[in-house]
C-alpha cells in the first residue's frame, strides 16, 4: 500500500466525522475547526453551542464487539483531550472562555450508522 492511501479505519473515521457534524448541526453546533492538529493531538471536532465552547471526540466503530464507542474514551484519553483544549485556548487567546467536552459514538450496524450525541461526557 502507497502512503496516499487512507486505509480502511482511517475512511471509517472520516466517514464518520462527516456524520457526527451534521448530526451536530442539526443540534445547533456552529463547528469551527475539523481535525485540528498541535503538538500534543489532534481535536477531531470544535464548535461552538449556546455560549460555549465544544471540544467534540468521535468515535467510529463497525460493531459494539468490542464496547461502545463512547466507552472508548476512557479516563487517560479524557485527560488527554482536556491539555489538548488548554492548548486550542492558549493559541486562539480565548482565556478563560467556558468550554464543554462531547462524544459522538457512531455504530455502523449492517451499513446502517447509529449516531449518539453525549453532551458533556467529562
Amino acid at each position: 500500500m502507497s502512503t496516499g492511501m487512507k486505509t480502511i479505519r482511517q475512511e471509517l473515521g472520516g466517514r464518520g466525522e462527516e456524520l457526527a457534524a451534521a448530526a451536530l448541526k442539526k443540534q445547533g453546533y456552529k463547528i469551527i475547526e475539523r481535525n485540528y492538529v498541535t503538538p500534543l493531538g489532534e481535536i477531531d471536532l470544535i464548535a461552538k453551542q449556546k455560549g460555549l465552547l465544544v471540544f467534540i471526540e468521535v468515535k467510529t466503530r463497525q460493531s459494539e464487539r468490542f464496547g461502545t464507542p463512547a466507552e472508548a474514551v476512557h479516563p487517560a484519553k479524557q485527560a488527554k483531550l482536556r491539555r489538548l483544549a488548554d492548548y486550542y485556548l492558549k493559541q486562539k487567546r480565548l482565556g478563560e472562555m467556558p468550554v464543554r467536552f462531547d462524544v459522538v459514538g457512531i455504530t455502523f450496524s449492517a451499513g446502517t450508522p447509529a449516531i449518539e450525541i453525549i453532551v458533556n461526557a467529562f
